[in-house]
């Protein structure tokens, strides 16, 4: 699973990760952007998603609250979503086909240990997101990382990981698409060689 991550890059750097998507009304989350070295479920998280026919920056809640839920405080708040199975569970089969999403990482925890990249620091997290809408018009954003069975590098610490959605295919995992659009999307679900990772031990935060 993936139960903790990092964000902890520079503004700028985030910024130059981010350009192609930014506009002027992402200024004001920009304004108040902070590295985060720990970010737990239930938090609010930085997403890149597609909708009204662009892709562009979004803030939700980690922990996918569908929007057929008709009580927002009963049951799960799912926090990952397994690969194997996004097109069979309820609370999954809408938001694959038509709300997959992105998040920005530079860095992920298991088992007291932090994985990261050797060579470029941010990466992006796949995951899918919905949009609860109450009785009054209250809105609520969610998400949830989608997971995969662990490579070589993940196997000793954890039976799964997150799906890791290389750079210069964003367009390509966000675009709703059809039947067909997906399932040319099923080899990214695949574990991510190890080769450019690596795994350090992360003994000064508590991840709890």
């Amino acid at each position: 699973m993936c139960g903790r991550y990092r964000l902890e890059t520079p503004l700028d750097g985030l910024k130059a990760w981010l350009k192609p998507w930014l506009i002027d009304d992402d200024r004001g989350w920009l304004a108040h952007y902070a590295p985060r070295p720990l970010i737990r479920p239930g938090e609010p998280v930085l997403t890149l998603r597609h909708e009204h026919g662009r892709s562009r920056t979004a803030h939700m809640l980690w922990g996918l609250l569908p929007g057929w839920v008709k009580d927002p405080s009963a049951g799960p708040r799912p926090i990952n979503a397994r690969a194997e199975t996004l097109a069979e569970k309820a609370s999954f089969r809408g938001p694959w086909r038509h709300h997959r999403c992105l998040l920005p990482a530079d860095g992920f925890y298991e088992k007291g240990q932090q994985v990261q990249q050797l060579e470029t620091p941010l990466f992006w997290l796949a995951g899918l997101w919905d949009r609860w809408i109450g009785a009054d018009g209250s809105e609520v954003e969610t998400c949830c990382v989608i997971t995969t069975r662990p490579n070589a590098l993940i196997t000793p610490l954890h039976g799964r990981m997150p799906v890791i959605i290389p750079a210069g295919l964003e367009e390509v995992w966000l675009e709703p698409g059809d039947g067909h659009h997906r399932r040319a999307l099923e080899p990214m679900l695949e574990p991510w060689s190890s080769d450019g990772w690596q795994c350090r031990r992360e003994g000064q935060l508590n991840l709890f």
